[in-house]
């Protein structure tokens, strides 16, 4: 289990179209299997962001920390754009570039997750995503997964040539087709999604869901209405199931303010949220910027 206590954050959005409440909760484990934990998170609202590290003894290491320390300048920075992240993603290529251990062709890392653009008038979610860790969505009890995986399985699953089913376990589950690395500059897949109370997205390494069903998954949140009780049910369930790989979970919550706390909430940190003003909350529409998986790039780094 993790070394230090999972906690849930909250915050209070202040929005023209009704004032919300997002709470998150974030963890980060080793597994059972691992020497090191190449995962690194980010959850600083009003961005969530894991990155699943990859090559070498610790390159992997290397790229997923230089990539969420520079998605974080972002966040500091106040201006969160996809211009802004992007930007961020090819600094951390030149961060892992510059040490010696990151010189492996499969060095690179995941980044996948969620922030909020809310001006006041145009509120909305901005998933983004770059290899094969995942952001679910939980909307009215039904759970679906908002990303698509850049790997090599996706690729034939989509082209018909392998089943869902025979997906599962194939020999070649761990092969990604993008991802940040010190000789790759891409960009992040966009979806764009609307504010809505009651929406739970949970943003994961492959380590949890090579351990956990899209059900599973369901299941733990249906259990546990408290982020950080959900992350802890989902890392236990992961852990006894092998914990084959390292293993990192981000959950948000969006819920009316005035909502009763979840029974398992710390009543001392969520007795006075801090407030944020959505029309001071930076952000761009992803219109436009939406792309698809290039199916002509090489398979590149196992995860």
């Amino acid at each position: 289990m993790p070394d230090a206590p999972v906690t849930t954050q909250s915050t209070i959005v202040r929005r023209s179209g009704g004032d919300v409440t997002v709470s998150w909760a974030a963890v980060t484990d080793r597994g059972r299997k691992r020497e090191i934990n190449q995962d690194a998170v980010l959850a600083q609202f009003p961005l969530f962001v894991v990155a699943d590290g990859m090559g070498g003894h610790i390159g992997g290491e290397i790229a997923s920390a230089s990539t969420i320390a520079q998605l974080q300048r972002v966040v500091e920075h106040g201006d969160i754009t996809p211009e802004a992240i992007e930007e961020a993603l090819q600094r951390a290529v030149g961060d892992i570039g510059d040490h010696p251990e990151t010189t492996d062709e499969g060095t690179g890392t995941t980044v996948t997750g969620i922030y909020l653009h809310a001006d006041g008038e145009e509120d909305a979610w901005i998933v983004l995503n770059i290899g094969d860790s995942r952001v679910y969505l939980d909307r009215d009890d039904a759970i679906a997964q908002i990303t698509v995986d850049h790997s090599l399985v996706q690729e034939l699953v989509a082209s018909g040539r392998l089943s869902p089913e025979e997906a599962e376990n194939h020999p070649y589950g761990n092969v990604i087709t993008r991802a940040v690395g010190p000789s790759e500059s891409v960009i992040p897949d966009y979806v764009r999604l609307d504010v809505r109370a009651g929406d739970r997205f949970v943003i994961c390494s492959d380590g949890l869901t090579k351990e956990l069903t899209d059900y599973g998954i369901l299941h733990f949140l249906r259990q546990n209405p408290d982020p950080a009780a959900a992350i802890e049910a989902m890392l236990a369930a992961a852990l006894e199931n092998g914990g084959r790989d390292n293993i990192s979970i981000i959950v948000v919550d969006v819920t009316e303010p005035g909502a009763p706390a979840p029974a398992s909430a710390d009543d001392a940190a969520t007795a006075q949220l801090p407030t944020v003003d959505a029309a001071e909350t930076a952000g761009a529409s992803a219109s436009g910027r939406d792309a698809d998986p290039d199916s002509s790039e090489t398979a590149g780094p196992a995860a």
